[in-house]
């Protein structure tokens, strides 16, 4: 046995000596694969992190050339509301999904945005609720949007049209402490369908006591760092940002079914 084991060490040292004198010659292959193991190898295969089994969706928005937001920026956080039954319709409509994806030119104005958060205030960072959404999901919240027809693209786009989500390049986000998680009180939760969540509308609804002066300081920070970085908001969502305009988007980019 001292013996066999003597001779093994030999091949091994003698291949790892040729492999270093000449890197262009092959390890002597032929030769392992001559020897028998008295134990199978084990492989630790959690440490092989490239071998992962991904979802349907998200293997097609990564074929999409999309990018997970928390992969490009640091420090972000995500609560993907459509991936839960946190939402206004009560339905995980994402499924396996889980992260944020988006274009990566908005990933990059959306880190700019961070940066200047990060100046304002180093305790905070921003949290994500939706990024790019495919055209299918943009069906199903027209559908559940419990809203006459006439006043439902205040709230969702109509899919026929296509949202600048079904683009990818709109996010819907507020701010958080970025030790806690916990996000700031912007006077409604995500998805508000009401005038207490419309901009456009804040200084009645501050007039009425439906919202206060703190909540509207932290919107007009969401605002103002976002704004910095190129995006626009609209006058009925505190929450939704556009990276681009429809006609700048149809051009740049394809709608995710």
């Amino acid at each position: 046995m001292r013996a066999i084991v003597a001779g093994l060490i030999s091949l091994i040292a003698l291949a790892c000596g040729q492999s270093k004198q000449d890197k262009n010659l092959e390890p002597a292959i032929e030769a392992q694969d001559e020897i028998v193991l008295p134990h199978p190898i084990q492989l630790d295969t959690s440490i092989i992190d490239t071998v992962s089994v991904k979802g349907a969706l998200e293997q097609r928005l990564i074929d999409a050339g999309l990018v997970d937001l928390q992969m490009a920026i640091p420090g972000i956080l995500v609560d993907l509301r459509y991936s839960t039954s946190n939402n206004f319709f009560g339905k995980d409509v994402y499924g396996e999904l889980d992260k944020a994806y988006i274009q990566p030119v908005v990933a990059e104005m959306l880190k700019k945005a961070q940066l200047a958060l990060e100046q304002q205030n180093p305790s905070l960072t921003f949290l994500v609720f939706d990024g790019v959404r495919p055209q299918s999901v943009q069906q199903i919240l027209w559908d559940e949007l419990d809203k006459p027809e006439k006043v439902k693209p205040l709230y969702v786009a109509d899919p026929k049209k296509g949202s600048l989500h079904n683009f990818g390049v709109a996010v819907d986000l507020t701010i958080a402490d970025r030790s806690s998680g916990k996000p700031l009180d912007m006077g409604t939760d995500f998805d508000f369908f009401g005038y207490p969540a419309y901009p456009d509308r804040e200084a009645q609804m501050l007039k009425e006591g439906k919202i206060n002066l703190q909540q509207i300081d932290n919107r007009e920070l969401l605002r103002e760092v976002m704004k910095e970085a190129g995006f626009k908001g609209i006058g009925s969502e505190w929450w939704h940002f556009n990276a681009f305009s429809r006609k700048i988007a149809s051009e740049k980019f394809e709608i995710v079914k």
